[in-house]
């Protein structure tokens, strides 16, 4: 009896063992420019990373920094997740987000996030109950298309919006910014990738910028 307890405690170590197979990854990058939603979150050059670890069963934690201009410290963010495929054509990804910012915790804010991809195509949401700032909540819609246009080379583009329910609280931070949109070119050389971007907004005031344009050299680890 001793002996079977054993085997069957074994055998489900074994079995929890691979069931949590897991790969961890990482990457590191430089931009000229740290946008966020089409909103500048930098003032200039950023410096940014992070960790992920992938389990087989499609569930993924992961963390993700970088540097900003308006706290005494770094946006630093931490995530959980789990994705997989519908069919051959069509994947799903759903999960919750944190946006820390040590150097200013008023700003922190949570978002639960979903989205589906059909070939090429991505379409997505994010909903916040207490947006960045405590502005109140939100709900942000995107969607993004992507394909290669030569070996190496692919473009990208990107529009999302966003309603808030208190709309006084938020244009008070994001001066009506409510839709954002960019084109990436992008490609690779020496083992980093390379990311040029043309981003803009609809902000008002000192957020009705023009277009900008971002380079980001990225290194995964």
């Amino acid at each position: 009896m001793k002996f079977i307890k054993t085997t069957i405690c074994a055998a489900t170590l074994m079995t929890a063992s691979a069931a949590m197979t897991a790969e961890v990854s990482g990457n590191v990058a430089l931009g000229s420019e740290y946008f966020f939603r089409g909103v500048d979150q930098s003032g200039g050059a950023a410096l940014s990373g992070g960790f992920d670890v992938n389990f087989d069963s499609g569930l993924y934690i992961g963390t993700w920094a970088s540097s900003i201009d308006f706290s005494n410290g770094p946006e630093l963010d931490y995530y959980i997740g789990y994705g997989g495929s519908i069919t051959d054509a069509v994947s799903f990804d759903v999960g919750y987000l944190m946006y820390g910012y040590p150097g200013d915790t008023s700003n922190d804010f949570n978002e639960l996030y979903g989205s589906v991809s059909f070939g090429d195509a991505t379409v997505g949401m994010a909903y916040s109950d207490d947006y960045f700032a405590s502005t109140g909540e939100t709900t942000y819609l995107y969607i993004d298309y992507g394909f290669d246009i030569a070996e190496n080379r692919s473009i990208g583009g990107h529009y999302g919006t966003i309603s808030a329910d208190d709309d006084e609280a938020y244009d008070a931070v994001f001066e009506d910014t409510i839709a954002d949109y960019s084109v990436t070119l992008s490609t690779s050389a020496a083992g980093l990738g390379i990311d040029f971007s043309l981003i803009n907004s609809n902000g008002s005031g000192a957020l009705d910028a023009d277009t900008e344009f971002a380079v980001t050299i990225s290194k995964s680890l």
